[in-house]
Order: structure tokens, then C-alpha cells, then sequence
């Protein structure tokens, strides 16, 4: 791709860093990044601020430094800036972000003849930047790419311009400078990529929350109703847990094969929407739940204070990790049952703890077998080496099979009898599951798994005759 017909012995080619080079902000990428290795990050984030704009970068990057190699970079740009270069032209990043910031990304592209960043207290920014290059390069003596409004003190001093992403508004703007300038084909994010952020099929999971009227056979009219509240409520705050649990892994999920397509790590999605996302999709959990009445509320706070635990520190604990996320599944049949006041048999707990330890199990087991494929030594942004891969393994399938001795001891059991009117169906259930149990297992050793179980069920055909089948044998016990 070429620009312009700027003479590149004559011209600089200057390119700007936050959504231009890369399709994300260097500044909200190391304020996750910084919380990712140390939870009160936004207290120093807090404290730094009224001390201006690089000062708080400046303290960011004291808590931990970018990996260039992990931001999602605009292949269109790099594209100009070999162009360039192939026609023996001269290019300089020039930033707002701080000079190390610049530095290494330069460092690590290769493609810069020079780099430079804010420092000794200019911010490189706006009419500072112009003035900056105007003095480095001179006036008219340079080309810029930028795509933000903030830049138009830049290209009014430039030879020509080059806009990344830029509106229909905006092009006119820039247009109106009188200048040579390229515009380069404009992407925005759809209401798909919004709602992909909130992974609405992990919405599956709170159908749990109808577990204990199900199994109580209390589905009444205001049960389901308060089931529903609960659900609407524990999927707002489940998505709002995903979106910070996405910022806090940018760069893990940058490393792995599949997660590097979401919309926060591939730039699709900006990672500046997700900061508002996250306490917005709280705040109308929360809400919802409060009209269900206080108890519920109290469930959710535990279930966004242990996830958010999860998020920080607890996914990189060996075995704890597990645990949580099987606790995490049987807090949404616990809220089932402070929603509708639904007593909950030991029987469904018993049952619940083994099963979802072992899908949290397989879920692990998953990423150690890509780590396999993949030649890594260890789970990337875990606690796990692949090494650990024959007992994780063996948890699972261990777990899996003990659920379903539960629910063979619960088909024999005195509750079942009441509830029942052939209760020898039901050891039907246990076959099925047994079976899909045992698949899995085969299915995850081969590399056949997706990273989460519950979304390879939601798509898998032989999964869903399972719960079918399932579903008609407790049917059959009821009527028969």
C-alpha cells in the first residue's frame, strides 16, 4: 500500500501509537495491565491523576511495562510504513504515550528510524506534538498518520495527512486543511461485537438458577417469575465480570490461539468502552436483583466479589481455581434457591460440587492439552505446567464419575420416592450421563474440547440429545 505522492527523500513519515499504529489505547492497556499485576492499581492510578496526564503514565509503567509484542497492531498502517521505507523514505513514531512506551514498541517493529514519547513533563499531545515536530522536522516537513481530532494542530503544520478509522465528520475536517490526504477504509465495532463482549452464551450457565424449583417440582407461576429475575439479574453481573476478566487477560488471551479473536484483545472492541462496560453491567445487576429483595443481593455481591477474587489472584492458584469456578456454578443454584425460597436438598449440592469440579477440571485439562500442541511448558496466565496434565486429567474424570454416583444414590433415595411416581426411571439419567461424561474425557485428551464445556455442549449435537434424553427420563418418572 502506498500514500500520497510525497517525495520520500524530502518528507518524514511521523505515526502516531494509540489507535493508529495499534488499534487500542496504550494508556487503558497499561492501566489493565498494571491491575492485572497489582489490584489497587486504580488507588495509584487515583492518587497520580491530579499531577496531570504523565504522571499517571509515568506511574503506570512503574507498576508494569507494556509487551509490544502483545498489542494488536494496525495492519494497514504497517503496511504504509513499509512502503515508505521500501521507497527509502525516513519514519519516526512519535507518541503522548511515555518515552519507554515508544521505545519499545520502535524496538520491537524495527520499522522506525527514530521514537519518541512524552517526557520531562510535555505531554506529547494535541498542539504539543505539533509544536514538537515542527521544531524536529520543520514546518511542512513531514507526513502524518493519526485518528483523533486532537491531531488536526499536527497535519495544519504537515505536508499531508494520512487518517486512520476516521467518520464521515471527521474526514471533512481534515479534508478542510487544505492538505494531500489519504483516508484509510474506516472499521467500527457492530452491535455483534458489543454483545460478543458479554459472551451471552455463558448465559447458559445461569440456568441453573431454575435448579431447585426443577427439582423441588415448584414451578409455579411467582417461582418462575423470581427464577427469571434472578437469571436476568446473575447474567448482567456475569457479563460484567467477563468484560473485566477479558481486560485483565489482554495479554494472555493475545497468546492463546482462539481467546487472541476477542473483541477486547483484537482491538475490535475498544478496551476504553470495556473500563464503563464493566461497572455499568454491575450497577444493572444489582438493580434488577434488588427487586427480588435483599438476600438475592447479598448472593451477588459474594458471587462478584469471588469472581472478581478469581480474576485478580485466584486463577493462577493451583487447584484453588478449580474449586472457585465449581463453587462459582453451584452460588447461581444457591441463588435459585434464596430467589424462589426454595429449600435445596444435600443431594442436588452433592451432585453439583463433583459435576462442575469436573467441568472446571476439563476446562483446565483443555488449555494444558493445547499447551501441548502448542510446545509450551506451561498454561499461559495459570498456575498449571503441561506436566500437571495426567492428574488434572484424572480430577476430572474422577469428579465426573462420582456426580454421577450421587445421582444413582439419590435415584434410590427417600425423596425421590415422594417425588416420583417411577423413580427406577431415573437410573436412565445416570446412564446418560455416565456416557456423556465419558466422552468428554475422550474428547479433551484428543484436543477435541473447546476452552469451556458448557459452550462445547451448547453447540455439540450428541450433547444436546443428552439433556434431551435426560429431560424425558425425569419426565417419564413423573407421569408414568
Amino acid at each position: 500500500m502506498s500514500i500520497g505522492n510525497w517525495d520520500p527523500a524530502k518528507l518524514v513519515l511521523v505515526v502516531d501509537l494509540d489507535e493508529t499504529l495499534i488499534r487500542t489505547d496504550s494508556l487503558f492497556e497499561n492501566f489493565w495491565s498494571a491491575c492485572s499485576a497489582k489490584w489497587d492499581t486504580p488507588v495509584a492510578a487515583a492518587l497520580a491523576l491530579p499531577r496531570g496526564p504523565l504522571a499517571l503514565k509515568e506511574r503506570l509503567a512503574a507498576i508494569k511495562t507494556l509487551d509490544p509484542a502483545r498489542l494488536p497492531y494496525n495492519e494497514d498502517v504497517l503496511d504504509l510504513i513499509r512502503g515508505w521505507r521500501g521507497r527509502g523514505g525516513r519514519t519516526a513514531l512519535v507518541t503522548a504515550s511515555i518515552q519507554a512506551t515508544a521505545d519499545s514498541v520502535a524496538g520491537h517493529l524495527g520499522l522506525f528510524n527514530e521514537a519518541y514519547g512524552s517526557s520531562d513533563g510535555i505531554n506529547l499531545k494535541g498542539s504539543n506534538k505539533a509544536r514538537f515536530l515542527e521544531e524536529k522536522f520543520g514546518a511542512a516537513g513531514y507526513a502524518y498518520i493519526g485518528d483523533a481530532p486532537a491531531d488536526l494542530p499536527v497535519w495544519e503544520l504537515a505536508s499531508g495527512a494520512v487518517t486512520v478509522n476516521p467518520s464521515k465528520t471527521f474526514r471533512s475536517r481534515v479534508d478542510s486543511l487544505g492538505k494531500e490526504t489519504t483516508h484509510l477504509p474506516a472499521t467500527s465495532p457492530g452491535a455483534r461485537d458489543f454483545l460478543r463482549t458479554l459472551r451471552p452464551h455463558q448465559w447458559l450457565k445461569n440456568l441453573l438458577i431454575f435448579a431447585p424449583i426443577l427439582a423441588a417440582h415448584q414451578l409455579t407461576r411467582p417461582a418462575l417469575l423470581q427464577s427469571l429475575l434472578a437469571f436476568i439479574a446473575f447474567s448482567l453481573v456475569a457479563s460484567s465480570t467477563y468484560v473485566l476478566n477479558d481486560l485483565l487477560d489482554l495479554a494472555a488471551d493475545r497468546a492463546h490461539p482462539r481467546k487472541q479473536h476477542r473483541p477486547f484483545a483484537s482491538g475490535i472492541v475498544k478496551v476504553s468502552h470495556g473500563t464503563w462496560m464493566a461497572p455499568a453491567l454491575g450497577l444493572l445487576g444489582a438493580g434488577a436483583a434488588l427487586l427480588s429483595g435483599p438476600k438475592l443481593v447479598a448472593m451477588l455481591l459474594a458471587y462478584f466479589a469471588l469472581t472478581t477474587a478469581y480474576s485478580f489472584w485466584l486463577k493462577r492458584m493451583v487447584m484453588i481455581d478449580i474449586c472457585v469456578l465449581a463453587i462459582l456454578y453451584t452460588m447461581r443454584i444457591l441463588a435459585g434457591s434464596v430467589a424462589t425460597s426454595t429449600p435445596i436438598s444435600m443431594w442436588l449440592l452433592a451432585f453439583s460440587t463433583f459435576f462442575f469440579f469436573s467441568l472446571a477440571s476439563v476446562k483446565r485439562q483443555a488449555e494444558l492439552v493445547d499447551g501441548v500442541a502448542s510446545g509450551a511448558t506451561k498454561a499461559h496466565g495459570r498456575g498449571y505446567h503441561v506436566d500437571d496434565l495426567s492428574i488434572v486429567s484424572t480430577l476430572a474424570i474422577a469428579s465426573g464419575m462420582v456426580s454421577v454416583l450421587v445421582l444413582a444414590l439419590y435415584a434410590n433415595s427417600e425423596p425421590v420416592r415422594r417425588l416420583y411416581n417411577a423413580p427406577e426411571v431415573l437410573w436412565g439419567m445416570c446412564l446418560i450421563l455416565l456416557f456423556w461424561n465419558s466422552r468428554v474425557a475422550i474428547l479433551t485428551h484428543r484436543g477435541q474440547m473447546h476452552d469451556d464445556p458448557v459452550v462445547f455442549a451448547a453447540r455439540d449435537r450428541v450433547s444436546h440429545v443428552c439433556i434431551l434424553g435426560v429431560g424425558a427420563m425425569a419426565l417419564a418418572g413423573i407421569w408414568l
